[in-house]
């Protein structure tokens, strides 16, 4: 009877070793891959995220709150997370909250493409000056460095480090610098790979506007935009059709033909022009990276559809706001860049009301695919249904549907493209 017993411990102490090093190995093996494996890839959607609350950016969000709308993100499919500054923060603590998010649950997976945000001298600051674009600000070093810091201290995290966003673009007055600044700091980047100071599987790229890259008029065709090119790893592109739509007639109106259609189908056929005409911006990057016969991936780094305008975009000006639109834009964009294979962080997760403080009804501040309340805006209504974000809270409150989930509600907020620019020859 003896020796039975002793059977018996022996095959369940082994029985517990095999299961003690099974939950090991899975915690050893977590998934860790790197940009070129993540980027294009769809089972990981990529999303631009600030986890703002109020409207200014001196209430910093908690890393409870950024783990809260990390889990959120996760529930919906959201597996690369864009943020856009260090000198806050929100970045810190973003990287901190899923590191121990990670910790927590080996199956948790979510990386960031982490911004450092570059400007000019002077820029923000016209006490000091006008902004001199040809000159950059002194901050920027410090940016850079604490980026550095930020990527060695969470390489499993951050896989992508982004220099700067709508840096170069000539319409960001305030702020915009020359290509050459860029240059230096991605080339600077680029050495710190090759030393082996930062993992040779980080990506380095800018992300900015279509005609940053080349895509626009010739002004922006110049030896260092070519050399940016070539120094990236990949091109990282923004284009906001929705941006366009109060004085661009080239996609934004009602065409002769379709005005016997109904509310909703000349609606639908605006939009899927909206989506072309941001095809064209992609391709517009695409055919001059050629003409520079380089072969570099190009990503969507942001576009957007807001879904509330009180001024050029709303009910006074194009009508392209609302909840509706927002949904049918953001299929659109998903499903376009999946079959291309490319990536898309589309602006945005959650409104923030920051953008346009003085202004509650800027449309700056609706491009969220969530209210700040954490209420899911039409594009996500069903995935309420499917319960995906059940027991899930934002500032402690159930994810539940805007309008109440009243579609009939909704549509009555939702307005026809103006129809005082038609278009004659639409493609």
């Amino acid at each position: 009877m003896k020796t039975i017993n002793n059977i018996l411990l022996i095959v369940a102490l082994f029985l517990f070793s095999c299961i003690s090093q099974e939950k090991k190995d899975e915690k050893e093996t977590q998934k860790n891959l790197s940009a070129k494996e993540i980027l294009g890839n769809p089972d990981y959607l990529a999303i631009s995220y600030g986890g703002y609350r109020t409207n200014s950016r001196d209430v910093q969000p908690t890393i409870a709150e950024l783990q809260e709308d990390m889990k959120i993100l996760h529930a919906m499919g959201i597996r690369i997370v864009r943020t856009y500054n260090v000198h806050f923060s929100q970045a810190a603590n973003l990287l901190e909250a899923i590191h121990q998010l990670k910790k927590e649950d080996a199956s948790f997976e979510m990386y960031v493409m982490l911004g450092a945000w570059i400007d000019c001298k002077n820029a923000f600051n016209w006490s000091q000056g006008e902004p001199n674009h040809n000159e950059e600000s002194d901050r920027n070093s410090i940016e850079i460095a604490t980026t550095i810091s930020l990527a060695k201290q969470y390489p499993d995290i951050v896989k992508i480090i982004a220099v700067g966003n709508e840096a170069m673009v000539k319409w960001a007055t305030s702020y915009y610098v020359q290509p050459n600044v860029i240059l230096k700091w991605v080339n600077h980047l680029q050495e710190l790979k090759k030393s082996g100071e930062l993992s040779k599987d980080l990506w380095i790229t800018s992300s900015d506007n279509f005609a940053s890259w080349g895509g626009g008029d010739d002004s922006y065709h110049t030896e260092d935009l070519d050399k940016l090119i070539n120094a990236v790893d990949y091109i990282s592109m923004h284009t906001y059709p929705m941006h366009d739509t109060h004085y661009n007639p080239v996609f934004w109106g009602t065409i002769e033909n379709e005005q016997e259609l109904s509310k909703i189908e000349q609606i639908d056929a605006a939009m899927l022009r909206s989506k072309e005409y941001a095809i064209s911006q992609y391709k517009s990057v695409k055919d001059y990276i050629k003409s520079l016969r380089v072969n570099k991936p190009i990503h969507i780094g942001e576009t957007g559809w807001a879904s509330f305008s009180g001024g050029h975009y709303g009910i006074t000006g194009s009508k392209a706001t609302d909840e509706y639109k927002e949904a049918l834009f953001y299929k659109h964009m998903r499903e376009w860049t999946k079959e291309e294979g490319i990536s898309c962080f589309y602006f945005e997760a959650f409104d923030e009301n920051w953008k346009d403080a003085q202004n509650p009804n800027g449309s700056e501040n609706h491009f969220g695919l969530f209210t700040i309340e954490g209420k899911a805006k039409y594009v996500l209504w069903n995935l309420v249904d499917k319960e995906v974000f059940k027991g899930l809270t934002r500032s402690g409150k159930l994810i539940t549907k805007t309008y109440n989930g009243d579609k009939r509600m909704l549509l009555k907020d939702v307005l026809i493209p103006s129809v005082n620019k038609i278009i004659v020859n639409a493609n």
